[in-house]
């Protein structure tokens, strides 16, 4: 049973001991939420763009201000009803963050001054007054002050005037958060090396879909529309004593496909994600299966050695095809991939769902896994009986010992007479036998070849 952590949301880092308050930035599109997310945590989380709307889903990141921390949750802009295809959804994230939030940053746009859609804001939180902070952002001069004082008929006291931008009044934000949040209670969560799981594919095969149904909610916005995930997304929860980070991704495209801003952007994310998740889940549509966006995708994944489990989504409505026919199709166009798992879901009627996070425990155990180096040297002298080793006119490949030099992912270090007389016919084979005796399912090996001396 997957249990949300609602305050223990982070961006990926290592996990403290701490139960984090939640502080979320509310306000309309184009205010400068996500360059405010991205000035107070430090480093560059959300997309940052001169477009309304470019944040959709909920951001988050860990924040530690005088020691004291807390996840800020950067949110979509407040729309109108029916004012874009996301209008509901991103609304709904928002109320979802409000309702959550232990402190609200509702923030305006100091040279606007006051517009219509502030006022509708401040309707919405003022039943929650006592929680929220108004903030005055983008005032980079004295004129801009002088404007955002207007500001109090909202209803929320004297603004606070900040520039995310340039920086400008960022430890005063800081100050004043830290006097509104609840003292830290003595409630802990013991310090865990949590498993990350990044969900990734092509756009538009249910990934953000697969996400929600494995938390048992609507963390994230789904469309049909492909690109609607533009964020790298993370939510960690409790899976049955184990501390888990979902990451939810945008669609990778190839490069020549990529747009600029925004598409660009989101691209780079998703990368970013596969680099620092442990087990990727590649999502295939059920419908299309395997197309070059996919082979493109799966080859991120193995260059980052990555442990991987194929996602085959949307099975219901795969009428025409048995499981084995299309586990015969993967494995003969995802040759490099073979040592991945396959899994057939519906993430519209949730079958196959319960077997994912089961299936990524299991992978992430076997990157964990360690072979002594006995035991390792005398499988390997009894592979190189069977398979004699490689040569070059009358040198031949020797082996001289092999040990094991790291986990997640396994890698192998093969000390030789000479390195260069290695085949790669012939590493594929030691890849095969390392399988086969030692197990690594769904775990790429890394196995390096260095020369005596060298």
């Amino acid at each position: 049973m997957a249990t949300k952590l609602t305050s223990k949301i982070t961006t990926g880092e290592t996990q403290t001991t701490a139960v984090r308050p939640l502080v979320a930035i509310v306000g309309r599109q184009n205010v400068g939420k996500s360059t405010l997310l991205n000035r107070l945590a430090g480093r560059r989380i959300a997309i940052v763009e001169d477009l309304p709307g470019t944040t959709r889903d909920r951001l988050t990141a860990n924040v530690n201000w005088m020691g004291y921390d807390f996840t800020l949750i950067d949110t979509g802009g407040v729309e109108n009803k029916g004012s874009s295809a996301f209008s509901d959804e991103i609304n709904y994230q928002v109320d979802t963050a409000i309702n959550e939030a232990a402190l609200i940053l509702f923030l305006v746009d100091a040279k606007d001054g006051l517009l219509p859609p502030d006022q509708d804001i401040a309707a919405k939180l003022r039943p929650v007054k006592e929680r929220v902070l108004l903030t005055a952002n983008k005032a980079d001069n004295d004129k801009a002050d002088m404007i955002s004082s207007e500001l109090h008929q909202l209803g929320f006291g004297e603004p606070l005037t900040i520039s995310a931008y340039h920086g400008r009044g960022i430890n005063d934000l800081l100050d004043a958060i830290l006097k509104r949040l609840p003292q830290a209670s003595g409630a802990t969560i013991q310090p865990s090396n949590n498993l990350k799981i990044a969900i990734v594919g092509r756009p538009n095969v249910g990934k953000s879909m697969i996400l929600n149904r494995i938390l048992g909610e609507e963390r994230v916005i789904v469309s049909n529309i492909p690109g609607t995930t533009r964020d790298a997304i993370d939510t960690t929860f409790d899976f049955e004593g184990q501390i888990i980070t979902l990451i939810d991704t945008a669609g990778i495209k190839r490069r020549g496909r990529q747009g600029e801003g925004v598409d660009k952007y989101s691209t780079i994310r998703s990368l970013e994600a596969i680099d620092r998740a442990d087990v990727a889940l590649l999502v295939l549509d059920a419908g299309e299966l395997v197309t070059a966006q996919d082979l493109h995708v799966a080859g991120y994944l193995q260059q980052a050695y990555k442990g991987v489990t194929i996602i085959i989504n949307k099975w219901d409505l795969a009428k025409a095809l048995s499981k084995d026919e299309v586990t015969h199709c993967i494995q003969a166009n995802f040759k490099f991939l073979r040592h991945a798992p396959v899994l057939y879901t519906s993430a519209m009627d949730g079958s196959g769902i319960s077997a994912i996070i089961p299936q990524a425990l299991s992978i992430y155990q076997e990157r964990l896994k360690r072979i002594g180096t006995r035991e390792l040297n005398s499988t390997i002298q009894q592979v190189l009986a069977n398979h004699t080793p490689p040569h070059k006119g009358n040198r031949i490949l020797k082996f001289l010992y092999v040990t094991q030099a790291e986990v997640n992912p396994p890698t192998f270090v093969f000390f030789v007479n000479d390195a260069s007389l290695m085949h790669f016919s012939y590493q594929r084979y030691l890849e095969n036998q390392l399988r086969h005796n030692f197990g690594f399912n769904g775990t790429p090996l890394r196995l390096i070849f260095k020369t005596r001396g060298k």
